[in-house]
Formats: C-alpha cells, sequence, structure tokens
C-alpha cells in the first residue's frame, strides 16, 4: 500500500493523543506520584487535544474529496472509519469539560470531573481500537487482517501517551518513579506486540497467492495477461513494493529508535528533563518509521492480478 504522509501522520498524532489523555485521567484518578498540579494537568491535557484535532485535520487531506468528509462519517454501522470519526467527535465534549472542570477546581463538583474524564477515556481507548479495526477487518490485506493490528496501535499510542505525560510530569512537583514504570510498561508491551507482528507477517502463510486469492488452491493457477503495459490507480495506490533488505535495515531503526534508545534514557535519564524530551521524539521518530513500515509492506490482493504473482 502507499505510505500516504497524511494518513501517517493521523494515525501517529492521534493515537499518541489519546493515549496520553487516557493516562492523564488514569493518573489523576490515582494521584501517582502525589498528584499532578492543575497547571501539568492542563499542559497535558491541551498537548493530548492538540495532538489529535491535528491528526484529525491531517486524515482530511488523505480523502479524494475533502468536502465530502461529512459522509465519512455517517456509516458507522458498517464502517470502522465512520466509528473512528464518532467516537472521535464524542471524545471532545466530555475531554473539554474534564479540562474545564479540573481548571476550575470546584470541590462540589469534583464526581462530575471525574465521571467526565472516564467517559473520555474510554471513548480515547475505543477510538484508538476503531483506528486499528480499519486496517484489520481488510481481509483483501493478509498483513493487516489480524488482532495484531488493533492491539499494536493500543500500544504503540499508549506508549508515546506515556512518554509525554511523564514529559510533562517532569516539570517538578510530583515523584517521577511511577510515570517511569508506566511508560517502560507501555513501552514492554509495545515492543513485544511489534516483534509477534512481524514474526507473523514474516511467516509465507500470511501473504495471499494467485490461488488462495482465485479459490482454486488444490490446482495449479497462472496469469496469462496483466492486461495493461503502463501503470494504473490500482497498481500506485495499492503496489507500493519495499526491498527486503531495506525492509529489515528499517524494522532495525524501528526497534532501536522506538524501544533500545528509549528504554535505556529512561533507565538513566530519570532526573534529567531535557533527557526526557529526547526520549520522547526518538521515540516519535521511531513509531513514525514503524507506520511508514506498517503501510509500505501491506500488499493488496488485487496485485495479484497485476503481475505481482505469476503462478
Amino acid at each position: 500500500m502507499h505510505p500516504a504522509f497524511s494518513v501517517i501522520f493521523f494515525t501517529v498524532s492521534s493515537g499518541a493523543g489519546f493515549g496520553l489523555f487516557a493516562l492523564l485521567v488514569l493518573a489523576d484518578l490515582l494521584g501517582m506520584g502525589g498528584g499532578l498540579s492543575t497547571d501539568q494537568k492542563m499542559t497535558a491535557g491541551v498537548v493530548a487535544l492538540f495532538l489529535i484535532s491535528a491528526g484529525l485535520s491531517s486524515s482530511v487531506f488523505h480523502l479524494a474529496n475533502p468536502k465530502n468528509a461529512w459522509r465519512a462519517v455517517t456509516r458507522y454501522r458498517t464502517s470502522w472509519l465512520s466509528r473512528e470519526g464518532v467516537f472521535a467527535i464524542a471524545f471532545f465534549p466530555f475531554a473539554i469539560a474534564y479540562l474545564g472542570l479540573t481548571w476550575l477546581s470546584w470541590d462540589d463538583y469534583n464526581w462530575l470531573k471525574v465521571l467526565m474524564g472516564i467517559v473520555a477515556a474510554v471513548i480515547a481507548w475505543i477510538t484508538i481500537f476503531s483506528t486499528g479495526m480499519i486496517y484489520a477487518c481488510l481481509k483483501t490485506i493478509r498483513q493487516w487482517n489480524s488482532p495484531l493490528v488493533p492491539a499494536n496501535y493500543l500500544a504503540l499510542g499508549h506508549f508515546l501517551g506515556a512518554l509525554l505525560l511523564l514529559a510533562v510530569a517532569s516539570s517538578g512537583g510530583v515523584a517521577l518513579d511511577g510515570y517511569v514504570t508506566l511508560a517502560i510498561v507501555w513501552l514492554v508491551a509495545a515492543a513485544a506486540l511489534k516483534a509477534i507482528y512481524y514474526f507473523w507477517i514474516a511467516n509465507p502463510g500470511a501473504t495471499s497467492t494467485i490461488k488462495t486469492a482465485t479459490g482454486f488452491t488444490r490446482g495449479t493457477v497462472r496469469l496469462l495477461d496483466t492486461g495493461h503495459t503502463h501503470g494504473t490507480f490500482l497498481t500506485q495506490e495499492f503496489g507500493f513494493s519495499i526491498a527486503r533488505k531495506f525492509s529489515l535495515i528499517l524494522k532495525m531503526f524501528v526497534f532501536i529508535a522506538a524501544f533500545v534508545i528509549p528504554a535505556v534514557l529512561l533507565l538513566t535519564a530519570q532526573a534529567s528533563q531535557d533527557g526526557l524530551y529526547l526520549v520522547t521524539v526518538v521515540a516519535i521518530l521511531g513509531v513514525v518509521a514503524e507506520r511508514w513500515l506498517f503501510f509500505a509492506e501491506a500488499r493488496h490482493v488485487v496485485n495479484l492480478y497485476h503481475g505481482a504473482q505469476h503462478t
């Protein structure tokens, strides 16, 4: 699949934003590290809303006709893309109410703030899951048609969110041990799920063949003619190819930048705010590379009818 920058930015930015907000609510309810100050909660909340808004805005540019974007949220009964849009829109009123009540600090309405925060966090989780299901539900792309995809989206979104929350908490006033532990837990979960996913898609059985595509699995199927001599929309949009050597190099970069370097820096730079900012930036670069590879390695079954496989 063609790795469009707008979709890569959207999935990374919105995933980090939803993950950050959900973990902010969790940290607030548990009073992690003695409790974040009001300014720190507002900073984390505003950063989360900015990342989500920027991601959603970027996704509009991926539409062939952006003025019809409203149609994308009207098919929620059958489309995960529509459900993602509906839940993303539903998230904002609860998130803004939670931040507003946090800023006002009305003790009599603390129960309402908690309720708004919990609802916003649950919607954030559902939205990230819906984003992953947009790809996982596509049976025409075997590399995506797996529960590992939404699990990876949830883990990576919360991993980046945990790093951003740790960076905000490092501005002072709270003990960072709990936030560091939270980031490391999500780092380990995201790295493990990513390693399983890469192992799974490397399995020959995880790719479609001209036999499985036609249903003639017991016979010999041969493509006689592609029907064209030049590239088409299908071959350009669904036929992106990447060399195996380059893919392996990029996977190494993903693990080093997104997981190894942050793990080392998290364990050695807990007291350094600059070090935590560096961890976050490096991890984001690693996840951007991971998301580019996620699209670049996907093989749509339609390519089999355009010469991608002859037998």
